[in-house]
């Protein structure tokens, strides 16, 4: 089950930015684990020798690993006040 959020959504919050970041950021590295592993499962049942598959998933890993560094480590999530 989702989280509930206890008042109505607001992305000026700061508490409701932390938890949509961090949640993309769960979607984010599930796409990455199973689209990888997908990808490694056929290359290892073909056989195959996609040099592709490494550049893929290493570029992929630098990006998810930056999006993490910058949701847990860099993100201000401050209140914004407007003026």
């Amino acid at each position: 089950m989702p989280p509930r959020w206890p008042r109505k959504p607001d992305r000026n919050d700061p508490a409701y930015r932390k938890l949509d970041d961090r949640m993309n950021f769960a979607v984010h590295v599930a796409i990455f684990a199973a689209s990888n592993s997908g990808i490694w499962f056929l290359r290892t049942l073909q056989h195959a020798d996609w040099t592709w598959t490494v550049w893929l998933t290493l570029v992929w890993l630098s990006v998810a690993i930056a999006h993490g560094v910058y949701i847990f480590a860099i993100a201000d999530y401050s209140y914004k006040t407007h003026g």
